[in-house]
């Protein structure tokens, strides 16, 4: 189905003002008929006054008020009228019907209520007027919409279970196929978003791993979902995009706003990286250590302040890799004797 738009029906005022001074002549002629019925045409302008007060209320039906970025889909007994696109007020055939099956669909998204505020606006709009209140509600907002999606425990590539939340900033751009095409577009987009994301995140490890190849090119990479978020991020978007084509909505940007493992193996992970952090902190300290004490093996020949044997220097090397390599603080032992 494609979208039409309607444009020629920005007569809103016209037709208010038309509709107004008829029924404020319609008035004043059911006075003035009333008083002198007893001429015939009197009588025939009472009878046509009085009709016009009980149906001249009609037109009001047909108008229409749109803020920016509002749009308003118009059947007319079931069939597809147009859309109604851009601020103005509009006059359009007073028994079309406004439709939006997405108006009671409340998600964790900007621009949606809570169900409390809700109802404080339903009880006010009884006592203001219901009718706006229910054609605000049937309005498809056109603005950049935020969807926080619920976090999902979802296994990585490597099968630890991770915690990912993310935001998606989508809007509508076809209203026709977002309110034909589909059921409801925001349960639609939300039930997307949930499949597109394990879809993409089953592909990366958590962290760093051999021999995964993330790209589908069969080599492995150094892709991951904790290093290159942004292009984890770029992948859901575009299958999020490729999902909701059909129901009129453009996906603009995806982003990753929790990421985490998983509480049952959170503990287990934090002591392997410990532990990692721990071994690559030690092959640091001993490659150091080891260049200090050639260093002070060389400086020691070359000096010529004291002459080794082998066994002496290996009682050296060990005596400054123990000090150096050490976590704590060396005690030295002085020997005021020979050194043989």
């Amino acid at each position: 189905m494609e979208e039409k738009i309607l444009t020629n029906r920005k007569h809103g005022m016209l037709v208010l003002l038309l509709t107004t001074l008829l029924y404020l002549a319609a008035v004043g002629g059911s006075i003035f008929g009333g008083m002198m019925v007893s001429r015939e045409e009197n009588a025939a302008l009472l009878v046509i006054s009085i009709i016009w007060l009980c149906i001249g209320w009609f037109p009001y039906c047909g108008l229409k008020v749109l803020k920016p970025q509002e749009a308003l889909v118009l059947t007319l007994f079931g069939k597809y009228v147009g859309t109604l696109k851009g601020d103005g007020f509009y006059f359009v055939n007073p028994f079309c019907t406004s439709v939006n099956p997405a108006a009671d669909t409340h998600l964790n998204q900007s621009g949606d209520v809570d169900h409390k505020a809700l109802k404080t606006t339903m009880s006010f709009a009884l006592n203001v007027g219901k009718t706006e209140m229910d054609m605000t509600g049937k309005k498809i907002s056109l603005k950049i919409m935020t969807l926080n999606n619920n976090r999902q425990k979802i296994n990585d590539c490597l099968g630890n279970p991770v915690e990912i939340g993310i935001a998606v900033m989508w809007r509508v751009v076809d209203t026709a196929k977002a309110v034909f095409h589909v059921d409801n577009y925001k349960e639609y987009l939300s039930l997307q978003c949930d499949t597109a994301l394990r879809n993409i995140v089953r592909i990366y490890p958590y962290d760093v791993a051999p021999n995964v190849d993330t790209t589908g090119d069969g080599i492995a990479d150094e892709g991951s979902l904790r290093g290159s978020s942004e292009v984890v991020a770029a992948r859901i978007r575009d299958e999020i995009q490729s999902r909701v084509e059909e129901a009129g909505l453009e996906i603009i940007e995806a982003r990753i706003t929790y990421l985490a493992y998983a509480p049952e193996i959170a503990a287990v992970m934090l002591q392997r990286q410990q532990a990692s952090a721990i071994v690559d902190a030690r092959k640091m300290i001993v490659d150091g250590a080891v260049g200090m004490v050639e260093m002070a093996l060389d400086r020691l020949n070359q000096n010529g302040v004291v002459e080794l044997d082998e066994e002496r220097k290996a009682a050296m090397v060990s005596n400054l890799l123990v000090v150096l390599c050490g976590n704590r603080d060396a005690q030295p032992v002085v020997n005021s004797g020979s050194l043989y």
